[in-house]
């Protein structure tokens, strides 16, 4: 983490922290963070945490959202190893002078509207803020998966990190997934968090990054009918069986449902069986690096659908 120079308009940084213009970031709320120096101990919400790994930041700790618990969620952290970085909780029940007695040195987070810290009661969120330097990176509805990550690049540069070659990395998995989406008979991909033996939360792909990301590369992406529901449409096993996918991309995360608990109800069973199911994080890591696995994820499932 050897970086010195001006890293865009996002982030500004002087390593010396002795004179010139010290370290600063402005984030996705407006919010300008202004240092003496760059920050080098660094606590992140579980998403960014694995990202800012990917991309060549370590960090000091990581915490998870309201949906976590006392341990951390291996689907959500990627590649970041969490036997080496510590993990202080989630939501209400957050470890806030545990954290804090860690000396970090910047806090951050993610917001899903464009003001409040996602994952953490406003109480924590407020105290948290008066006591570390707070950034936090817009990952809401109407954010593009390309835009998010060039943001999470923005901050790593801004924290150090040597330009990696997740570029190429991307740029290589996105042609790959194009060529496959557009050389055979069409796939359909639906995307759901199972809820239960009857329920499922059935995703509208417009709205999440990594989802409207996949139908920027050609795939075709299935959602429920339009209805009440932001993000996710309530039905049952038959109403995603319905809308006939060759590819379901099924919640992973520690919240979710486990298919080995329900898996023997006739409506799962049948959904299996007609498509190809893959494990889905919806909070991806937004680094470049877990967009093309993601890509190249999807590439391969599509090849198993056709049967190739």
């Amino acid at each position: 983490m050897a970086r010195e120079g001006t890293t865009g308009a996002g982030g500004r940084e002087d390593t010396t922290g002795a004179g010139g213009s010290g370290w600063e970031f402005e984030d996705d709320r407006g919010v300008r963070v202004t240092l003496p120096r760059r920050p080098e101990r660094i606590v992140a919400y579980a998403q960014i945490a694995a990202a800012l790994w990917d991309e060549g930041v370590r960090p000091a700790g990581h915490f998870g959202s309201q949906h976590d618990g006392d341990t951390p969620d291996p689907a959500k952290s990627g590649l970041l190893p969490l036997d080496e970085v510590p993990y202080y909780g989630a939501g209400g029940a957050l470890h806030i002078e545990r954290l804090l007695a860690a000396d970090p040195e910047l806090l951050v987070g993610v917001t899903y509207d464009g003001k409040s810290l996602y994952g953490v009661d406003e109480r924590v969120a407020e105290e948290l803020a008066a006591r570390v330097p707070v950034v936090a990176l817009d990952v809401g509805p109407g954010r593009g998966l390309g835009e998010v990550a060039a943001r999470l690049v923005e901050l790593a540069l801004a924290l150090g990190a040597v330009p990696a070659e997740g570029a190429d990395q991307l740029a290589g998995a996105g042609e790959r997934l194009r060529a496959v989406a557009g050389s055979g008979a069409e796939v359909r991909v639906l995307a759901l968090s199972p809820a239960g033996a009857d329920t499922a939360y059935l995703a509208r792909g417009t709205v999440w990054p990594d989802l409207r990301a996949l139908a920027e590369q050609g795939v075709t992406l299935v959602a429920p009918p339009a209805g009440e529901g932001m993000n996710w449409a309530t039905g049952g096993w038959a109403d995603a069986l319905a809308l006939a996918p060759g590819i379901v991309l099924t919640d992973v995360r520690a919240n979710a449902a486990r298919p080995d608990v329900f898996g023997n109800t006739d409506g799962w069973r049948a959904l299996a069986d007609a498509a190809v199911v893959v494990p889905w994080n919806p909070e991806l890591p937004p680094s470049r690096s877990a967009q093309a696995r993601f890509f190249e994820t999807l590439a391969d499932a599509i090849g198993r659908a056709r049967g190739e």
